[in-house]
């Protein structure tokens, strides 16, 4: 398999509607989401989805663990999620940092859903339900954006933009 490469702000791909896998796909992709879960780990990631390294398919991984990126975040395992999807999502908003991997050097305070409820399938082609909260509520929203051709800045307000210097003066500050 060729070497991934992370698409920037600007290419293209990341502004397409990615397309839905197709159950019978889903072990041939398995190489790929390996490479991605592999690209993810070398970029301090919380998460990819397939866009960011121009495959135009409806998968990412969450995988949410304390990192120079985000030292709070929690611990969880890698998941890949095929064809996701959010079921519900709480009134109830919260307001934080996020950047990303397509947009390096940016950070900005983005307004995501507290909680949800998910549904996606596995590589085996079992179908998950499930309810995120916080953080990893957070990461399952930014990366079923980019499956639809947004990235976080779409969300943020134009005065939450920060550079990542200023960033991590911001979150050391407390």
């Amino acid at each position: 398999m060729e070497t991934l490469t992370i698409a920037q702000l600007g290419n293209p791909i990341l502004r397409e509607h990615a397309s839905p896998i197709s159950a019978g796909q889903y072990q041939s992709l398995a190489p790929f989401f390996s490479a991605l879960q592999k690209k993810m780990q070398e970029h301090d990631g919380v998460g990819i989805a397939a866009p960011q390294v121009s495959e135009s398919i409806r998968a990412f991984i969450v995988a949410s663990r304390p990192n120079p990126r985000y030292p709070d975040a929690p611990l969880m395992a890698p998941t890949l999620m095929l064809n996701p999807e959010i079921t519900w999502a709480s009134d109830s908003m919260e307001k934080d940092w996020e950047g990303c991997l397509s947009i390096p050097g940016i950070r900005a305070l983005v307004n995501r859903h507290s909680h949800i409820e998910v549904r996606y399938d596995t590589l085996e082609g079992k179908e998950v339900k499930t309810q995120l909260a916080g953080f990893i509520a957070r990461i399952f929203q930014h990366e079923l954006d980019h499956l639809n051709g947004l990235v976080f800045l779409d969300r943020a307000d134009k005065a939450d933009y920060y550079t990542e210097a200023e960033y991590l003066k911001q979150i050391a500050q407390g």
